[in-house]
């Protein structure tokens, strides 16, 4: 059956004037003449038979439809573009796409990364930001490095650490007072958008009941709890392993050295089972397993 899929060369000249709301620009990027990018995109209304700009003696503007239209072809233009670059560039070597959460990626994973490039030169691991759960089957993602419980359709879950929360601060937000839990329980409390219940959890533990009004800005990062605690905004959760160098440098400090896990959520490495047999994928699942064992002893 044949696709019912435009040409190539009319989405091009689209995505170009869409971008640019002009044909005339448009044309100067590609290289084109004003007449061919008309032609282009004539023909391309009329191969879906939706109108995707308006035209007028000022110029163009984009339809509901166009928009909508654009974006989406957009992103399918870049996604060629990557994988066309990344085909071009392997020449016998691999690529790993890893989503990863933000701040574990940054504080943890990358300080060690080198090492594995160093085991295994011909294995490029990719990084992008994904703060929750997606279905792999409409991403270009091999794997996941994630927050939470281990039942994630489709995947095999690799354990790699649990999430040990202590309550962490600037040191002139406590003033030489001494700190206890009710003393916390008087501050900003920075809270985490994808955490809402760390701060009851963490009262509980402490036999006591959380603040009825917990004043305090929702944040979706650590490492935006860790700037704003920094700062003086207030006191945050946060692991300690994502702020060693400003709890080295006394930027932050611990305020009360009582922890909070949760026992049902941690740290996994999250794989698709129709990638398991990928040689890159359990190279760098073996490597990975190997340093969060590691990290887990000290």
């Amino acid at each position: 059956m044949r696709r019912k899929i435009p040409s190539t060369a009319a989405l091009v000249a689209f995505e170009s004037a869409a971008r640019h709301q002009s044909f005339t620009k448009a044309a100067e990027e590609l290289s084109l003449t004003q007449s061919a990018i008309c032609r282009q995109i004539a023909g391309l209304e009329n191969f879906l038979n939706v109108e995707l700009f308006r035209r007028s003696r000022r110029g163009v503007v984009l339809t509901e439809a166009g928009v909508a239209y654009s974006r989406k072809v957009a992103t399918q233009l870049d996604a060629v573009e990557r994988d066309t670059l990344a085909l071009m560039g392997k020449q016998g070597s691999a690529s790993i796409e890893l989503a990863v959460v933000p701040t574990f990626g940054t504080q943890w994973l990358l300080p060690r990364l080198r090492n594995f490039q160093q085991l295994h030169p011909e294995v490029t691991v990719h990084l992008t930001n994904r703060t929750r759960p997606f279905l792999f089957a409409d991403t270009h993602f091999d794997a996941a490095i994630y927050y939470g419980d281990a039942e994630w359709s489709g995947t095999a879950a690799h354990f790699l650490m649990d999430e040990h929360l202590l309550p962490v601060c600037s040191p002139a937000l406590l003033a030489d007072t001494p700190v206890t839990p009710e003393r916390i329980a008087e501050l900003p409390l920075l809270q985490q958008t994808t955490r809402p219940y760390a701060w009851r959890q963490w009262f509980a533990a402490q036999g006591l009941s959380a603040p009825r009004d917990m004043a305090g800005p929702r944040l979706e990062l650590f490492s935006m709890l860790a700037q704003a605690a920094l700062h003086g905004m207030g006191i945050a959760l946060i692991p300690p392993f994502l702020i060693q160098r400003e709890l080295a440098d006394g930027s932050l400090i611990v305020a009360l050295n009582r922890a909070v896990s949760t026992a049902d959520r941690a740290y996994y490495l999250m794989v698709p089972e129709r990638k398991a047999e990928s040689a890159a994928l359990k190279a760098f699942r073996d490597w990975l397993l190997k340093e969060a064992t590691s990290y887990r002893k000290e």
